[in-house]
């Protein structure tokens, strides 16, 4: 994964910092400025920012890995926004030229009073015949307007491109600010809590209105630790639910000992039926063993594939797929074993690409994760390409399938497009 790295995201990262810089500070300072030399440096300056902050985060000194994860993953973002604007500008920029080009020049000042000088002393008139001596007055303001015009043309006017050009990358430095600015304030606050009714052809009328406290991907990192963890604890108890189910990527890929005090708030989850987790693609980055430990630890009960009898219906988890790199993969058929089959089913499987398996073994409802609805856009079309659902409630045969966008980030704290969320799933019987 690193020499894929070193081989083709580092040249790409290095040709659009170049473009960004060309753009930026190259086409609107002038050479040997004050103003070119700290915009170079400032980009340079980002971009090793970003090259050092995935590894960073977990090698480098606590307070400089916060200061270059912050600086590093908040420029990937700006850094991806601006690119769009000025690709759009350059759209326009040959438009905004032809405009500055025929725009009128700006008059002149007045001259300032002349000096008196003495009167100069006519020239001899010529003698006809012979070629020589001075032309006529109107001859000679020819000739002079001509050689002012000629002079005029000769001397470069790089003020319209330079205008035209600083124009375009302040336009473009707003809008990517703006973006950002915005999709930082979402990705940061909390998360929305959603409400959803899914009715269960097999569910006991006993278990109509059970309601399900749906949280995913959290991802404790360095910038999402303690204090978002019991924000979203604090949401998760007011919804007073009976059940609440964590369905993988806790962490993002720190250690126990890097994280584990950030989770310590899940040990406040309060319902009736008691808090269940299953693994995401993440915990077997980071050790899915001392993860899956610390959150027995905290009160919650992991399902490695396995299923328990509620009132009602059977609850199901499995492992996350990736879990098969590490002999720990899913195992339906194990998850599912000596349940009575006329009972209905809720799967927990954290990629939404499960619910083929989960379908095939007539599961009536899987609960799932890991897209984070795309996370900022354009990414936001990208889960389509490996996962069925990117968000929300569909349909495979018989069984359903909810995917919530989660409530952390990957990466840059920036949601665009795609809202954090708490989702509350209601189960109904139709025999209730």
């Amino acid at each position: 994964m690193s020499a894929l790295f070193v081989a083709l995201m580092l040249p790409l990262l290095a040709a659009v910092h170049y473009y960004v810089w060309r753009r930026t500070v190259r086409d609107t300072t002038v050479r040997g400025s004050r103003p070119r030399r700290i915009g170079t440096a400032v980009i340079m300056l980002l971009g090793l920012c970003l090259v050092l902050a995935p590894p960073g985060e977990w090698t480098l000194p606590r307070p400089l890995a916060v200061a270059v994860v912050w600086a590093g993953f908040l420029w990937a973002a700006v850094l991806l926004y601006l690119t769009l604007a000025l690709l759009v500008g350059e759209a326009v920029r040959p438009l905004l030229l032809r405009a500055a080009r025929h725009r009128p020049a700006a008059a002149a000042p007045p001259a300032a009073e002349p000096a008196q000088v003495p009167a100069p002393v006519p020239a001899p008139a010529a003698v006809p015949g012979t070629g020589t001596g001075t032309g006529t007055a109107a001859e000679e303001g020819t000739a002079a307007a001509g050689t002012a015009r000629t002079a005029q043309a000769a001397v470069p006017d790089p003020s319209r491109r330079l205008f035209v050009a600083r124009g375009i990358a302040l336009a473009a430095g707003a809008a990517a600010a703006a973006t950002v600015g915005h999709g930082a304030r979402t990705a940061l606050g909390p998360p929305r809590l959603k409400h959803l009714t899914v009715p269960l052809t097999r569910l006991d009328p006993r278990a109509h209105g059970f309601r399900i406290a749906l949280v995913s991907d959290i991802h404790l990192n360095t910038i999402a630790g303690r204090a978002r963890t019991e924000q979203i604890v604090d949401l998760i108890n007011g919804t007073e639910p009976d059940l609440v189910a964590v369905v993988g990527d806790l962490v993002e890929d720190g250690s126990v000992r890097d994280m584990g005090r950030a989770a310590e708030p899940l040990a406040r989850l309060r319902a009736a039926h008691g808090s269940f987790f299953v693994t995401g693609n993440h915990e077997y980055h980071a050790g899915a063993e001392q993860w899956l430990d610390l959150v027995r630890d905290l009160g919650l009960r992991p399902l490695e594939n396995e299923h328990v009898a509620l009132e009602g219906f059977d609850l199901a988890g499995v492992n996350d797929v990736t879990g098969e790199e590490h002999g720990q993969g899913p195992d339906y058929d194990a998850a599912l074993a000596g349940r009575d089959p006329d009972r209905a089913v809720v799967l927990l499987a954290h990629q939404p690409v499960q619910v083929h398996e989960a379908a095939a073994r007539d599961v009536d409802l899987q609960l799932s994760g890991h897209t984070h609805g795309g996370q900022f856009w354009p990414f936001t079309y990208l889960p389509a390409l490996s996962q069925p659902t990117v968000a929300g409630l569909d349909r495979y045969g018989d069984t359903q399938l909810y995917v919530t966008r989660g409530t952390g980030f990957w990466g840059p704290p920036v949601r665009v497009g795609a809202d954090p969320d708490i989702t509350v799933v209601e189960l109904a019987s139709p025999r209730a």
